[in-house]
């Protein structure tokens, strides 16, 4: 791994994007960052390879193997998403009080046990009651695992690389999640046709072993002191940015929920293709124009973001053939890649450098809220109006994701000319 390397003979302040009375920021070497970044980020790759494994294998092991119905097949993915959700808070102070590095750490930590637990389960399958709920502790583990190692990570980037590059590390980090997931669901459709469920817990154990071993290797940063904002306090002042995430990742939530029957009622084929060219492009994206975030400011670049993301939206929902909705897929799939990071800089920007990581988990919960309110939501407009109707539902909740992100531009203008008058009042 590189070492941990920063130019600390030259310091100057550089203001936040939307707010100059916050920090005092440390110029780091642009050409370094990358290299800084990556060793940690792929932490968060095994951590999330840990989390897609079991994904698409779980549900029709405890509906099949173990013989429960499908609403607690369901509610055995739906435990990983409850745990990240209310582990948040607990995640952000972590990194914030312990350091990036030992959240991390403890996040790899949660994995491993996670992976432990779901051996233990396969052990269990003569006995239906017991290993599910070894189940649900393995999912449970999982979940604060994930928010664990996500928030340090990112924190971990961040202090390795400099503030300057948040919206890199962000992107960088979002790469590592999607990527995992995508690869992790093919393995562990692999490890279980061809070794048995129990595998998948040996494959998570042995992941989040050599995660935790490989992460005591790479040197920590400093824990930064300073004011530290309550949580609450931090969580209203991210609420805006946090709402337009929400807004913005509806998208998401409809294509991977729903694309597949969207194609299946048309009759057209290849809708597995719809969702790797939304990787693929959402990947690619996110390579391309993360520095445009630097460049432009997030609310900008968000504004941008959510445009497309509407267009490729009303494309599915307007699409006449396959070919038509492919293109919308992969319009989406630009368009969200950087509404995570354009909007979450700016709401990192508005808390002292000691809370980033509150910050980081309190935006990331609107995410987790998105993902967890959109599918029932979109079902019960599916049922009601017809596939092509979520895509609508989604363009909406974007374009309005837009707009906010408008108005939070045109605020951050006036605040930064009213510090402006009153300096030179001053």
């Amino acid at each position: 791994m590189p070492p941990d390397s920063t130019d600390s003979t030259s310091t100057a302040p550089t203001p936040p994007p939307c707010n100059t009375r916050i920090t005092r920021f440390t110029r780091f070497k642009p050409h370094a960052s990358t290299s800084q970044i990556l060793p940690v980020v792929f932490f968060t790759f095994l951590c999330y390879l840990t989390i897609g494994i079991p994904l698409a294998v779980l549900p029709g092991y405890v509906h099949g193997d173990l013989g429960y119905s499908t609403i607690l097949a369901g509610a055995a993915i739906s435990l990983q998403y409850l745990a990240t959700l209310a582990s948040r808070p607990l995640a952000g102070r972590t990194a914030d009080t312990l350091g990036p590095k030992q959240a991390v750490a403890l996040g790899l930590t949660g994995c491993a046990l996670s992976g432990a637990l779901l051996f233990a389960a396969a052990l269990c399958q003569p006995w239906p009651g017991p290993s599910l709920i070894l189940l649900a502790l393995s999912r449970i583990l999982l979940g604060c695992g994930e928010s664990l190692c996500g928030t340090g990570a990112i924190l971990w980037g961040i202090g390795r690389s400099g503030p300057t590059n948040n919206a890199r590390v962000i992107s960088w980090n979002g790469i590592a999640t999607y990527g995992a997931l995508a690869a992790g669901a093919p393995l562990g459709v692999a490890l279980m046709q061809t070794f048995g469920f129990a595998s998948l817990g040996l494959a998570v154990l042995a992941l989040a072993v050599a995660g935790y071993t490989l992460a005591r290797r790479v040197a920590p940063v400093p824990v930064v002191h300073g004011e530290r904002m309550k949580y609450r306090s931090v969580f209203t002042r991210v609420l805006p940015h946090g709402i337009g995430l929400a807004l913005g990742s509806a998208g998401f939530g409809v294509i991977a929920t729903f694309i597949t029957l969207f194609y299946a009622a048309h009759h057209w084929p290849n809708a597995a293709l719809s969702l790797t060219v939304f990787g693929t492009l959402f990947i690619g994206a996110r390579l391309l124009f993360s520095n445009a975030i630097r460049h432009y400011g997030g609310f900008r670049v968000a504004v941008v973001s959510f445009a497309l993301e509407c267009a490729g939206l009303l494309m599915l929902w307007l699409a006449p053939d396959a070919h038509v909705a492919l293109a919308g897929a992969a319009l989406t799939g630009i368009g969200f890649a950087l509404v995570f990071p354009a909007l979450g800089v700016e709401a990192v920007a508005l808390v002292p450098p000691a809370s980033r990581g509150a910050a980081l988990s309190a935006y990331s919960v609107f995410l987790d809220l998105s993902l967890g309110i959109t599918g029932p939501l979109a079902g019960l407009i599916a049922g009601a109006f017809g596939y092509s109707s979520v895509f609508l539902f989604a363009a909406i909740a974007s374009a309005a994701a837009a707009g906010l992100s408008a108005l939070l531009y045109r605020r951050s203008r006036q605040a930064l000319a009213a510090d402006h008058r009153q300096a030179t009042t001053d």
